[in-house]
């Protein structure tokens, strides 16, 4: 048991869930190391949202409102991670929830489908096809899923996909903690933050947000800002820490 009080708590308690959903063959033990380095950055924004990782996220709820077909994907850590809060973001945005994993087996999607359903979430089923153009496991997606999407959220995303995706004329929506990830620097839009702060406020703004055209809100979108942004909030710190 872990004590409410330990300074670490909120960190303690995901490792827990990661560790847990691993053995229920959820998460995989790959994605147990992902999150450990997803992690160490976190440590380096002080474990909080910065205001430019804020003003993502608001931007984040608007293009998710405004889309066609918006879709949230999701992999086994942020099923584990936070199935109580995509269950929130569906309900606010509307967005169609596809589980797509890298480490893929039929299982694991069955498992993942099946505890996210078992949150309250609407997940779509069908036959996968490899519609993406990876040689991979994420090629594969649902043709009524991310391969119809015109905004695709991918939290913890693998950068070649996220890279794939673009090329495809989808926005892509991340929300990484590393800016210097191919998946950061590739993405439309890129939350730097965790996973856990990002989607609630996500859905808040989600209720309040005024819809737009998608696609002329992603040609203003200067996500190098973004993510100069939050390597300055680190570089602060750290030199914070060495003084």
């Amino acid at each position: 048991m872990i004590p409410a009080d330990h300074p670490r708590y909120r960190s303690l308690v995901a490792r827990e869930r990661l560790a847990d959903a691993a053995r229920d063959g959820i998460a995989s033990l790959e994605g147990l190391t992902a999150h450990g380095r997803g992690e160490a950055f976190d440590y380096l924004i002080g474990e909080r949202t910065t205001p430019s990782a804020a003003e993502a996220e608001e931007l984040a709820a608007r293009l998710l409102i405004s889309a066609r077909r918006p879709v949230i994907s999701v992999n086994g850590n942020t099923a584990a991670l936070a199935a109580p809060a995509i269950r929130d973001l569906q309900e606010a945005s509307g967005a169609a929830v596809e589980v797509n994993l890298f480490h893929r087996t039929d299982e694991r999607i069955q498992r993942i489908s099946a505890y996210l359903s078992g949150q309250g979430i609407v997940v779509l089923s069908g036959e996968y096809e490899r519609l993406v153009p990876l040689s991979h496991g994420r090629g594969l997606c649902l043709p009524e899923g991310i391969a119809a999407a015109d905004v695709v959220l991918v939290p913890l995303e693998d950068g070649d996909r996220c890279e794939a995706l673009r090329r495809m004329g989808k926005i892509v929506i991340t929300i990484d903690l590393n800016p210097l990830s191919r998946t950061a620097r590739m993405a439309t839009l890129t939350i730097v933050d965790e996973l856990t702060r990002a989607l609630p406020a996500m859905t808040e703004a989600c209720w309040s947000a005024t819809p737009g055209d998608p696609e002329e809100m992603a040609l203003l979108i200067d996500n190098t800002k973004f993510l100069r942004e939050a390597k300055e909030a680190m570089r602060r710190r750290l030199t914070d820490a060495l003084d």
